[in-house]
């Protein structure tokens, strides 16, 4: 075959598609512009249009979904939808993501088996020999039977912070940019690509026009940081975030599409043929997003049909009924005073881990509580993460520090009122991050400067000893830290329940068949 001298490559990229296949949210059946059955109607199209593709996963496919959840608790003997989904559709390369992990190397090495595709890693790696885990940092894909486009995939390494050890065992998760450098070095000597794809589960530590930093330099995400401080790389394709970003950063072009199949990736790298070889003309990015026009596609819904199906009448099962109003009308509103949903989660997780201190947060802004009724719809709906519980012994100083960092999720605007900081909105909702307490009485003075808003902090109707010590507990993903909240970092664990919070939510609900709405109003905010 006679290779042409002017070709077009076209990258198309997903990413934190968490089992959003159907176009839905499964908090009721009507549909939705996101999933992946819509991004698949918007691949085909790309591919009828253009000669040369790629398809590449970045993340976050396996975990997330209602239909995800059912899958791995009670299908876990068939294929995993999420990957049913990318082999139908022709994917070349996957990446793994840090929700990858969260339901232990069994399921995950399964799917991978299952992946008609290969998964990509260079930072995580075997704890004994450091070689890469999964067996490929990158992978050659060859275009027009000559151009040479190398694929290098690379994680987040913050996932020790947040994941059960035991999902996580015999496993190194190395500096993603250290990683990314070092890889990048050999790939460019050894392989001597034409394009070179850098694939990463992370996304940017500072802001792409002004530099700014965006979070605190924690190492979670270090996308700008590779486009700024080495050479060698043409594509960075992001995700984590869930931003939808199309842009360029120093001469790399960079891509980041959003999450639950809010949109399309798409690079387009144009290049021509000298006597030297190819060499890159023009580079672009853009964003593909799926609309109510877009139709979801037929052959990907009927893949999975059954398994969705079978999730939405689960979904639909009566557990029990409430006495009284738990539902929610303003989160924010959640946030500034005690609410009787958020002392029933409390409430579950003190009775679940025989303890009487515990905090919990409001984990989306599109949490609506429970109406009279309670099904396990509303349970995922409101309880999206498989989140297991651990009891931590915490100093009366920890808790205080503690409430101190939540505080820190309100700022007061111009005109005086109260408003959420920033930092927990951009670039991404970080909600989840503000917690609240049950057992404990306290009033965060948001008029106060930041570390000096707990102006109340009682036990038992005395104010806490900062000296004392006390079991409290929370998620596994606040008790390693997760949100900043180094306070609880290396901190003594009492003991963990390796349960999901969803499980001893739907078990609670099915026990006492009736919840009573109950609110101690035990803490309030101020301004």
């Amino acid at each position: 075959m006679q290779t042409q001298s002017s070709v077009t490559l076209s990258i198309l990229v997903t990413s934190d598609i968490h089992g959003y296949i159907y176009p839905t949210d499964y908090r009721n059946t009507e549909e939705r512009n996101w999933g992946l059955a819509k991004i698949a109607t918007l691949i085909k199209q790309q591919r009828q249009r253009c000669t040369d593709v790629l398809l590449i996963d970045n993340g976050d496919v396996i975990q997330g979904s209602p239909l995800t959840y059912h899958s791995t608790k009670f299908n876990s003997e068939r294929i995993h939808p999420s990957i049913a989904a990318l082999n139908e559709l022709r994917y070349d390369a996957a990446v793994f993501g840090n929700h990858e992990f969260n339901y232990g190397r069994q399921l995950l090495d399964q799917a991978v088996r299952d992946s008609d595709f290969p998964w990509v890693s260079a930072n995580i790696v075997d704890s004994d020999t450091s070689a890469p885990a999964f067996g490929k940092p990158y992978v050659i894909k060859i275009i027009q039977n000559e151009i040479k486009v190398a694929v290098l995939g690379a994680t987040t390494h913050f996932i020790p912070n947040w994941e059960r050890p035991e999902h996580i065992e015999g496993l190194h998760f190395s500096d993603a940019l250290n990683t990314v450098k070092q890889w990048v070095e050999l790939i460019r000597r050894e392989e001597r690509p034409d394009v070179l794809i850098v694939a990463y589960h992370g996304g940017f530590e500072r802001d792409l026009a002004s530099g700014l930093a965006t979070e605190a330099a924690t190492g979670e995400n270090q996308g700008y940081a590779m486009c700024t401080t080495m050479e060698g790389i043409d594509v960075l394709i992001t995700g984590h975030q869930h931003r939808l970003i199309a842009g360029e950063l120093n001469g790399v072009t960079c891509v980041q599409p959003g999450s639950n199949g809010q949109a399309l990736g798409k690079i387009s790298v144009e290049l021509t043929k000298n006597e030297s070889g190819w060499v890159i003309q023009r580079k672009r990015a853009e964003l593909i997003v799926p609309d109510e026009h877009t139709e979801a596609d037929r052959d990907l819904l009927a893949l999975i049909n059954d398994m969705e199906r079978e999730t939405q009448d689960w979904l639909d099962q009566p557990l029990g009924l409430t006495e009284g109003d738990m539902t929610i009308a303003d989160p924010f509103e959640v946030r500034t005073g005690d609410h009787p949903f958020i002392e029933f989660i409390n409430i579950v997780q003190m009775k679940s881990a025989s303890v009487d201190i515990s905090c919990t947060a409001l984990l989306s802004n599109e949490s609506k509580g429970f109406a009279e009724r309670i099904t396990m719809r509303d349970i995922l709906s409101n309880y999206m993460y498989p989140n297991t519980l651990t009891v931590l012994r915490l100093s009366g100083r920890d808790i205080k520090d503690a409430l101190e960092k939540t505080a820190d999720y309100f700022k007061l605007k111009a005109d005086g009122s109260l408003g959420i900081n920033p930092d927990y909105i951009r670039p991404k909702p970080q909600h989840y991050n503000y917690d609240m307490w049950e057992g404990i009485e306290y009033r965060l003075n948001i008029s106060n400067p930041a570390g000096e808003r707990v102006v109340k902090l009682f036990y038992k109707g005395h104010a806490i000893d900062l000296d004392a010590q006390y079991d409290v507990v929370m998620n596994n993903y606040r008790a390693a830290g997760g949100g900043d909240y180094f306070m609880f970092q290396g901190k003594p664990v009492v003991k963990e329940i390796q349960i999901d919070m969803v499980e001893l939510l739907a078990n609670y609900v099915l026990e006492e068949r009736v919840i009573i709405s109950t609110c101690n109003h035990n803490w309030s905010v101020i301004y």
